[in-house]
């Protein structure tokens, strides 16, 4: 739904980090992860930036520090051509502003809490980043953007996606739905660490203001409004699966709601629809 334009997995096979991508919609591909697999990490690509064609514009990436890594991006970056000239780093054929988080990580030489807050307070946009070592070690960096946990205890295993109703009816569809879970809150400006044998730990970093500057101003107001038009007709064509019209959407749109804040309400139809009555009513009562 999020993404249909490219879709990868990374794992880890004899030690060593595995991508799998390709240009296509996930359910048009087919995911084998070797057994005794501790850790799949996931990505469903919508284009802004490299064409999708050129499979090494797609997610995830390889990354090379002290560890060998996967790496993938949920959002957009606005500031990542300005990184590359004020960091140094070295022109590839990856056309995709994501790319600019790896370099930055690889630059550090390392992949730890240390270097993930200093490439997370440098980038500028709107994120969630997953990195997978090798050592089966899976980091989510939370930005902005949504990103939804799942802990299922009596299975020993931890379920992630974007948004919480996307997590849930790809559960449905596998039967995990049968078994209880606890969702994990992770909240904006922090870094989980989950390690291969499930435990925990984090840390944090701070966000930052989304500063536009010179000429990457006008740059960032296109990229911006092309990525909001793109979520809100895609909130427009799958807001039936949540209960709700077209002109729902439009009337919370018109009321100022971004898209992510109607996006977070889909995951909550209670909410969704107090909030949709409430203004509702106080037009009316505007109008009388």
């Amino acid at each position: 739904e999020r993404g249909t334009d490219a879709s990868g997995i990374a794992y880890v096979k004899g030690g060593k980090v595995t991508i799998y991508k390709r240009p296509k919609p996930a359910h048009k591909l087919r995911f084998n992860a070797p057994n005794g697999t501790r850790a799949v990490m996931g990505h469903t690509r919508m284009t802004t930036q490299g064409n999708e064609k050129f499979n090494y514009n797609n997610h995830p990436f390889y990354g090379h520090a002290d560890v060998d890594f996967a790496f993938a991006h949920n959002g957009m970056l606005y500031n990542d051509k300005n990184l590359r000239m004020e960091k140094h780093l070295p022109q590839t054929q990856i056309e995709t502003d994501s790319y600019v988080a790896v370099q930055l990580l690889e630059q550090q030489d390392k992949l730890d809490f240390d270097a993930l807050k200093s490439m997370a307070e440098l980038v500028q946009g709107s994120f969630c980043f997953t990195a997978l070592d090798k050592d089966n070690t899976l980091y989510i960096i939370k930005g902005s953007n949504p990103m939804c946990l799942l802990h299922f205890a009596q299975l020993g295993l931890y379920i992630y996606a974007s948004t919480e109703s996307i997590l849930k009816k790809a559960l449905q569809k596998v039967g995990f739905h049968k078994y209880s879970f606890e969702v994990l809150h992770v909240e904006e400006g922090t870094i989980l660490k989950i390690d291969r044998y499930g435990f925990l730990s984090g840390s944090t970093f701070e966000v930052q203001e989304n500063f536009r500057f010179g000429k990457w101003a006008d740059w960032y107001d296109e990229l911006e409004e092309e990525y909001y038009t793109q979520q809100e007709e895609l909130l427009l064509e799958m807001c039936s699966c949540y209960g709700v019209t077209e002109d729902d959407i439009l009337l919370l749109l018109d009321y100022g709601y971004s898209a992510d804040e109607i996006e977070e309400m889909l995951c909550d139809s209670n909410l969704l629809l107090e909030t949709i009555n409430a203004i509702q009513s106080e037009e009316i009562f505007a109008q009388q």
